[in-house]
């Protein structure tokens, strides 16, 4: 295929080339491996070209064989998958409903469902290569056509809240909202090649993501606990908001035994205990619980005081707290004006959201929503905190007797720091009413709200965060932003693996995103889990996933 001079990705002969930048201190180690990894280079070879030994070939702690593993999580109602938009709905459905790759803490991409993936010099054919050990836990062999039929699923923009239509956008005719014909191209029973109309460095990472899980052909949404999957483990109950349990399959071997050895676990155990951390301190100490599915607020030192071993990971999870341009309050669209967003923006001391919110564990962020863990990264002027700027700006829009409701949900830091943001907006004289729900009613509509807080993952790359959630018309687009400049921004970005080339191309986004007052983005947080004695390899994990493959009691 003739090089795309647009383009700029790193081939596998150049992967030596950017380890040794690595080693000489040019090159971040886990953009390296991301870079590496998404195109194709295997973990223990990425590792290996820096003089290393992957962590997932080095000897994880000992366990024993068998046991129930009790977790504290929000137990969500299910849907398709695609359209999931918690990462607790995935950890639900994990052990059974698998993905085709894996994204761990390290940066590093690893084969799940595949066994390789290539990616040609300009990004525009992926051949996939199956695990042929693979099989369905009904008996059914795991061949190429069920990849095809999940990834053209993923491509199907008219399904209502599909967000996997936005990580594989690039794949899609804009005319028929589906995949382009011939862009998924089945080789053989263990080979499929997509065939992309444009470059686009970021699907092997979107492959990763909690939304993509592959489902079988019979997959239905009438009982959860009937799917078939290539896990594990089976979905043996679920009670929303109560209960959902996770058992061994008995009846059918896994194949991963044969690559990632024997689960440990043979039951895992889901409750719900609402959104008060105070109740999940509580079912710890009453022994009702081995694990929180994380660890917040003030109870992070209480926990350590009382000896819990924890687990901690730095990453670019944060939240935002944004006003919606596109909804309407009384007939109008206060969030359409760009002074009214910027007043928003103007009256918010990020630093103070930190402090007030989420305890000073973290760092402020910048109200683009790309940070330093991202390879593309771009650090842009501090922007200027000035509650008077931001009244006048608000008085010159006609909007300085407009009351604001700010919504969020009924817990500890996404409650606290949406208070943070509503008394700075009151100081700097605006009229603010606070909304606090409760989880099974804020859930709802949460894309909807004209002004409320979310809390968002981290991913791999900063241009998967924009794909998803501020290009126009995307299914998460809580935003209601549409900005023409950007979005073709954005298409040049996935186009561009090298991260210096393309931190040139984000920067431009990144103050686009500030100039329109999009957002306020106030920090990134650091993520803590804290658990029982014993407790193996469940390590935090830098996006929420739980891969109970992994998970066991120390011997």
């Amino acid at each position: 295929m003739t090089h795309n001079s647009t383009t700029d990705v790193t081939p596998h002969w150049a992967a030596q080339m950017h380890a040794q930048e690595v080693i000489d201190g040019k090159l971040d180690r886990r953009e390296f491996l991301t870079r590496a990894t998404g195109l194709g280079v295997s973990a223990a070879a990425a590792y290996g070209l820096l003089g290393l030994t992957a962590p997932a070939a080095q000897a994880a702690t000992e366990m024993k064989s068998g046991g129930t593993l009790r977790v504290q999580m929000e137990v969500r109602p299910l849907k398709d998958p695609r359209t999931y938009d918690w990462s607790q709905m995935a950890n639900q459905t994990r052990g059974t409903l698998e993905y085709l790759v894996e994204y761990n803490n390290d940066g590093s991409i690893r084969g799940m469902l595949l066994e390789s993936w290539e990616v040609n010099e300009d990004a525009t054919v992926y051949t996939l290569n199956l695990r042929k050990g693979a099989t369905w836990n009904n008996g059914d062999a795991f061949t190429a056509e069920d990849v095809a039929r999940n990834i053209a699923g993923w491509c199907d923009k008219g399904l209502e809240g599909n967000s996997m239509a936005g990580r594989f956008s690039t794949l899609i005719d804009p005319e028929t909202n589906a995949a382009v014909e011939g862009g998924i191209e089945i080789v053989d029973d263990h080979t499929l090649r997509l065939n992309l109309p444009g470059p686009d460095i970021s699907l092997i990472a979107g492959m990763a993501d909690y939304p993509a899980a592959i489902t079988h052909s019979s997959f239905q949404t009438t009982d959860f606990t009937k799917n078939v999957g290539t896990g594990p483990y089976l979905l043996s109950s679920l009670e929303v908001g109560v209960k959902a349990v996770l058992d061994r399959n008995t009846a059918h071997k896994w194949w991963g035994e044969e690559v990632y050895g024997t689960p440990a676990l043979d039951r895992i155990e889901y409750t719900d205990f609402g959104t008060d951390p105070s109740s999940w301190l509580a079912a710890l100490e009453s022994d009702e619980v081995d694990m929180l599915y994380e660890s917040v607020g003030e109870f992070i030192d209480v926990m350590d005081a009382l000896g819990y071993p924890k687990s901690e990971v730095v990453t670019m999870a944060t939240i935002v707290v944004r006003p919606n341009q596109l909804a309407e309050v009384d007939g109008k669209r206060p969030y359409a004006d760009k002074r009214v967003r910027q007043a928003i923006q103007m009256a918010v001391d990020n630093a103070v959201c930190l402090e007030l919110g989420y305890g000073n564990r973290g760092q402020a962020a910048e109200n683009h929503h790309v940070g330093p863990i991202h390879p593309e990264y771009a650090k842009l002027p501090p922007q200027k905190y000035d509650p008077e700027a931001a009244r006048a700006l608000m008085d010159e829009a006609g909007m300085l007797d407009f009351e604001h409701e700010i919504i969020s949900i009924d817990d500890d830091w996404r409650k606290n720091t949406t208070d943070a943001v509503a008394a700075q907006l009151r100081d700097a004289g605006f009229k603010v009413k606070r909304t606090v729900l409760p989880g099974s009613t804020f859930w709802n509509d949460w894309v909807k709200y004209p002004f409320s807080s979310t809390n968002w993952n981290p991913r791999p790359l900063g241009v998967q965060i924009h794909a998803l959630a501020y290009r126009s018309g995307e299914a998460w687009n809580e935003f209601g932003w549409s900005n023409e400049e950007f979005d073709a921004l954005l298409t040049q970005a996935l186009a561009i693996a090298d991260a210096d080339k393309r931190r040139e191309v984000m920067k431009k986004m990144e103050m686009i995103i500030q100039d329109e007052g999009v957002t306020i983005q106030p920090y990134w947080r650091s993520l803590y889990r804290h658990m029982r004695e014993g407790v193996a390899n469940a390590d935090m994990h830098v996006t929420f996933e739980h891969h109970h493959y992994k998970w066991g009691w120390s011997a």
